[in-house]
């Protein structure tokens, strides 16, 4: 007998959006909304109902074979099989957002790109953030760069800023970027160690690579560990073009300037987030968007003429190992973005956008980067890899929201359905279209530049300085920085075990600062470099500096989204509890209420997700500051613990009445420190709080 199988149970059925047709057809749709529709009655992907999906169709009573004529359960399957994609070789853990941009500047003047003209535009984005190194599978917290890549949909197509958290890079010439990523990958013969350049390979090849070593100085400092993708900055990394109207050009750096500010981890505290939350990032951003702390950027340029040799004072723009500091050129902010909606499906829109460089809109080129030039091929041939074909420009969150009349047809995952016999050009039996559009408003147009030159493999005698600017970065540093680089070098180089690649590694780095040699050498217990005496190259250490290298932070900034956990005793004063509570939120904080027994967890009710969470659930290294309410504290180990590392970490520490300052004293932690704000009541806390919360960290103790 059939077996009885319970009926499906309606469910209440939400408002479904519109549904969007092929590439281009829609362009009101909002881009990445999910088109399938929730029923009630299960069918196949070719839409026919079924009556189980629960038993194969198998012969006799259930004990014989299965029927290879079940297609219900082969497309079943088959979709299963391939439910993965290929994950990106780098940049494959990421998190996303959608959100709006708008100039508020307008940059008529330089270039014809619509988006950054009109100050009444508002430009839908979508906008990844990501690591380099690690598979999906990686933590968020590990140390390295961060990708910072936007697409812009704008009324001309698409547009893709595709950057980093970093101004710039590894390598100078693309035709080396396989090298490089192999060397930083888990080395092949024990597939160890996961998202970590702390291991032989990878310090083997940078060391025999000079040019990486002002990179290494970023990914070496705080800027590599940040607090959260709400307080990275972005960089465009290239030199890129801008076109004006008349056909005028200029040479212009992109950076994106978090309104939260620059703010990073301390190594430990790093290290622990990836065992206790190795998604801190992404639940971070979700949350925030989620809790309507929208995260904000403002967009800025550094513009630079267009001159035949590409260089702005000595410093060759066609080299991404190179920036040029914000005081020779200063950064006019232009627009702002706001990411203010949490992707609807994962895989359908983090996992499917598909970004390159070479997505431009007219107004915007490029420039004879080597590194850029090789990006505009390997980003083009990895989506038709990882997405199945050519045609991944169709998946929603890729679609442009204008028109898209092209002569490509066919391939894997074609979606549109296309009319006409004429898929080519010149063509009569077509009317001659799509035509070639005329030189004009909305048309790219490759600016005509002349070539030169003979047929070789070189680079430019400019490219071969690689120290000035690392060393310009460590001068920038103040020096709680320069001591945060020194760990990290130590650490990472403490894991190589190859001799001769550390010495040569030390040697680098003593020609960028003769002091950061000798600690990081001290550290290790090593000498001087062989070979080598260290030398400066273009900066003694009381040499030049640029201001905005440093992530110092000198004055309260905006704590939305900010981490603050409560302790709550089940003494606890929880009137002035909930004050706090109230004055934390109202800042636009999130206040997290840590009841330390099950007795305060019955005291306490919930205000939110995630907002009441156990003692025994919970680690100091989630949360930003930390406050004590007046009450009876026992002599507890794990409490104490708990305290005294977010001291250790720099973090803000509030305390008020008898029992919450004699608690801080008993366990160490002094009351007229940096940071820690005591009072004999909630109110008091609650005035003194969020300006000691907008520093970020107190380094002065």
């Amino acid at each position: 007998m059939p077996s009885k199988r319970a009926q499906p149970v309606p469910t209440k059925k939400s408002k479904q959006p519109a549904r969007a047709g092929a590439a281009g057809d829609d362009a009101a749709t909002p881009v990445g909304i999910a088109t399938h529709r929730v029923g009630t009655q299960l069918t196949t992907a070719q839409g026919l109902r079924v009556d189980d999906t629960d038993h194969s169709l198998r012969t006799g009573s259930g004990r014989g074979p299965t029927l290879l004529e079940d297609h219900h359960l082969r497309e079943k399957i088959t979709h299963f099989d391939h439910e993965r994609i290929p994950e990106r070789v780098v940049h494959a853990r990421g998190a996303a957002a959608h959100g709006r941009f708008r100039v508020y500047n307008s940059l008529g003047r330089i270039t014809s790109a619509q988006f950054l003209n009109d100050p009444g535009i508002e430009t839908p984005v979508f906008v990844r953030f990501s690591t380099v190194a690690g598979s999906r599978g990686s933590a968020d917290t590990v140390r390295d760069a961060r990708g910072f890549a936007v697409k812009f949909y704008t009324a001309e197509g698409n547009y893709d800023l595709v950057g980093n958290n970093i101004p710039v890079f590894f390598i100078q010439d693309g035709i080396k970027f396989p090298d490089f990523v192999h060397a930083v990958k888990p080395e092949p013969d024990r597939e160890i160690p996961q998202a970590a350049s702390a291991h032989d390979t990878f310090w083997d090849f940078v060391s025999l690579r000079p040019e990486s070593t002002h990179m290494l100085m970023w990914v070496m400092s705080d800027r590599a560990i940040p607090r959260s993708l709400r307080t990275m900055e972005g960089f465009g990394v290239h030199t890129f073009r801008l076109v004006a109207a008349d056909g005028s050009t200029s040479l212009v750096k992109f950076h994106w300037k978090p309104k939260l500010g620059v703010h990073g981890l301390v190594w430990e505290e790093a290290q622990k987030l990836c065992g206790v939350d190795a998604d801190a990032h992404r639940r971070d951003l979700w949350n925030a968007i989620a809790g309507g702390a929208f995260p904000e950027w403002e967009l800025g340029l550094q513009v630079m003429p267009d001159t035949p040799d590409q260089m702005f004072e000595g410093i060759d723009l066609l080299d991404p190992t190179k920036l040029v500091p914000e005081e020779l050129c200063p950064v006019q902010l232009v627009g702002s973005m706001v990411l203010d909606r949490n992707p609807t499906n994962y895989f359908a829109e983090t996992e499917q956008v598909a970004f390159h460089p070479g997505h431009l809109v007219p107004g915007i080129d490029l420039t004879d980067d080597p590194l850029l030039h090789a990006r505009l091929f390997s980003y083009l041939d990895t989506q038709i890899s990882r997405l199945g074909g050519p045609n991944f420009g169709q998946l929603p969150v890729n679609r442009p929201h204008v028109p898209v009349d092209d002569n490509q047809r066919d391939g894997m995952h074609q979606s549109m359905v296309h009319e006409g016999v004429a898929a080519y050009a010149p063509n009569s039996l077509g009317g001659g279209c799509p035509f070639a559009s005329p030189e004009g408003p909305g048309v790219f147009v490759h600016q005509p530049r002349p070539v030169d030159g003979r047929r070789a493999r070189v680079q430019p005698v400019s490219f071969d300085d690689h120290f000035t600017q690392a060393t310009l970065f460590w001068n920038s540093l103040s020096p709680v920085e320069q001591e945060h680089v020194v760990g990290a070098f130590t650490f990472e180089l403490s894991k190589v075990q190859s001799d001769e690649v550390v010495v040569r590694t030390l040697s680098n780095l003593g020609q960028v600062a003769v002091g950061l040699h000798a600690q990081v050498a001290q550290n290790l217990g090593r000498s001087a470099p062989v070979g080598r005496a260290p030398v400066r190259i273009a900066h003694a250490p009381d040499g030049p500096s640029s201001a905005a290298l440093s992530m110092l932070t000198t004055q309260p900034g905006p704590v939305d989204g900010r981490q603050v956990a409560i302790l709550v005793a089940e003494s606890a004063d929880l009137r002035g509890c909930e004050a706090v509570r109230r004055a934390i939120e109202l800042a636009g904080a999130v206040a997290v209420q840590i009841p330390l027994t099950g007795g305060a967890m019955n005291l306490l009710p919930t205000t939110g997700p995630e907002t009441r969470v156990p003692f025994i659930s919970a680690q100091s290294v989630q949360f930003d500051a930390i406050v004590i309410p007046d009450a009876e504290y026992g002599e507890d180990a794990g409490l104490a613990l708990f305290v005294q590392e977010a001291y250790r970490h720099s973090k803000t520490i509030a305390a008020w009445g008898p029992g919450g300052v004699a608690f801080i004293a008993a366990i160490g932690v002094p009351a007229t420190a940096p940071g820690v704000v005591i009072a004999e009541n909630a109110v008091a806390i609650a005035t003194s709080l969020v300006p000691a919360l907008g520093m970020h960290r107190h380094w002065g103790r």
